[in-house]
């Protein structure tokens, strides 16, 4: 039998539901993450000592970019998640760039928006 070149409708329908679920996850992640950046309604320290002011502020600035850098990841991975939609549509979507051999279910289901196979992958090293 020859190699199969592409996924069928049904099996791209089942990797469409795993990435809307989690596209839908990451984009909620990725609303706490902005909101812990944009709001400080955490407790105030209007009623501390200065030093413990001082602290707390530094503390919040860390906790801050620290967020603001887990939104850039998540950002990223959203649209990682978003390409990898457009290929299905496009019936693209499983096919290693590298190869052109298609991408094993098992890594699609772990990674979904992949677009290596595991050979390249590590032929990447």
């Amino acid at each position: 039998m020859a190699e199969k070149k592409k996924y069928t409708d049904e099996e791209l329908a089942e990797f469409k539901e795993i990435i809307m679920k989690k596209l839908e996850k990451a984009r909620q992640d990725y609303e706490i993450l902005k909101n812990t950046i944009t709001h400080s309604e955490s407790n105030d320290t209007e009623d501390t000592s200065p030093t413990f002011k001082v602290l707390e502020e530094g503390a919040a600035t860390l906790s801050k970019e620290e967020a603001g850098r887990l939104a850039q990841r998540q950002q990223k991975f959203i649209q990682h998640l978003q390409a990898a939609l457009v290929r299905i549509e496009n019936k693209t979507y499983g096919i290693c760039r590298e190869t052109g051999k298609l991408i094993s279910k098992e890594r699609l289901r772990a990674v979904p928006h992949a677009t290596l196979s595991i050979e390249a992958k590590q032929n990447q090293r």
